[in-house]
């Protein structure tokens, strides 16, 4: 496992600027919502030229997401908490990650001064490696064109990576937001490079779980924003105490029972246990079915011995002993 990269928070008014050693830095800066596929070739190549040249690769990130400041409206859902973040970037092998907030007065930084005053004057900058349609400062004015000038006229490279392709269409966030929202949460996991993932702690339910026969860890998420996958049941995998536990994810309403709110349920096979007011991460795999309701609580519970069978398989498990 690669070194967690030390974490640096800086607001652009008040903080120090990142040690230095008298290494070159190579930066790459962007939001990076869900890590995913072609966010981790990026972060790759900078890795790559830092240590070419002897020098320290730097992720400078945003929270929250720039658009949760400049048109609110418009934000879109989190495919990763800034906790989430953190966990997979310590898997990069990136030797610093800077968390910067996004405050209104960075909103109006040109891309000049951000250069100027963040990237050179904070970070070191001597190389800046982005993405093929990357923007930053004002308005999104620091395009690669403007970039390279600035480059020109401050003494740094400004390299450009290609977008990654998958089945012919460039990996986006808004793509994997787009799979999520259809519930095709195997498409999904495989533009993020891992199971698209939800982590929150497990509270009390009514208990309809276990008077079926399927006990069930109610999850309240940890944040509001956090994008959900569409309404439906899943094969999915709970993280309990440091173990994966094969499991059936509910997501939504349950209509065969009138006057119950929507859930967010994980019932955990081969495993027993109390969970009440313990963290836990959920790793959604695949798709099931939809929601829908059922005329009688029998069917309802054959329907869960179905989704149970369904879902070993897509877990490549063996089928449960009855």
């Amino acid at each position: 496992m690669d070194a967690d990269p030390a974490a640096f928070a800086i607001d652009p008014a008040l903080a120090p600027p990142l040690p230095r050693d008298g290494r070159p830095a190579v930066v790459t800066v962007g939001t990076f919502d869900g890590v995913h596929r072609g966010h981790w070739e990026v972060l790759q190549e900078i890795r790559r030229r830092a240590e070419a040249v002897g020098g320290r690769s730097i992720l400078v990130t945003f929270h929250p997401h720039p658009l949760r400041v400049v048109r609110p409206e418009h934000a879109p859902p989190m495919l990763t908490t800034l906790a989430e973040k953190r966990e997979i970037l310590a898997e990069s092998g990136l030797e610093y990650v800077v968390y910067l907030p996004f405050t209104r007065t960075l909103q109006h930084y040109p891309a000049h001064r951000f250069v100027h005053e963040i990237l050179i004057g904070r970070i070191g900058m001597k190389e800046l490696v982005i993405g093929y349609d990357h923007g930053f400062g004002r308005d999104r004015e620091g395009g690669v064109q403007t970039l390279r000038e600035i480059g020109r006229e401050a003494g740094f490279a400004v390299d450009v990576v290609d977008a990654f392709h998958s089945s012919g269409e460039a990996i986006s966030s808004s793509r994997i937001r787009r799979l999520l929202a259809e519930g095709d949460v195997a498409a999904a996991g495989a533009l993020l490079g891992r199971p698209y993932s939800m982590s929150g702690v497990v509270v009390t339910g009514e208990r309809k779980g276990r008077e079926l026969g399927f006990p069930t860890a109610n999850i309240q998420v940890d944040d509001p924003e956090k994008m959900l996958p569409a309404e439906g049941v899943y094969a999915a995998y709970g993280w309990v105490r440091g173990q994966r536990v094969p499991g059936l994810l509910h997501l939504g309403p349950r209509p065969t029972f009138p006057g119950f709110g929507p859930t967010i349920e994980l019932y955990l096979m081969d495993w027993s246990g109390d969970l009440y007011g313990e963290r836990m991460r959920v790793d959604v795999v695949e798709h099931i079915r939809s929601i829908q309701p059922f005329t009688s609580v029998e069917a309802l519970i054959e329907a869960m011995h179905g989704d149970e069978r369904t879902g070993r398989g897509m877990l490549g498990l063996p089928p449960r002993a009855r």
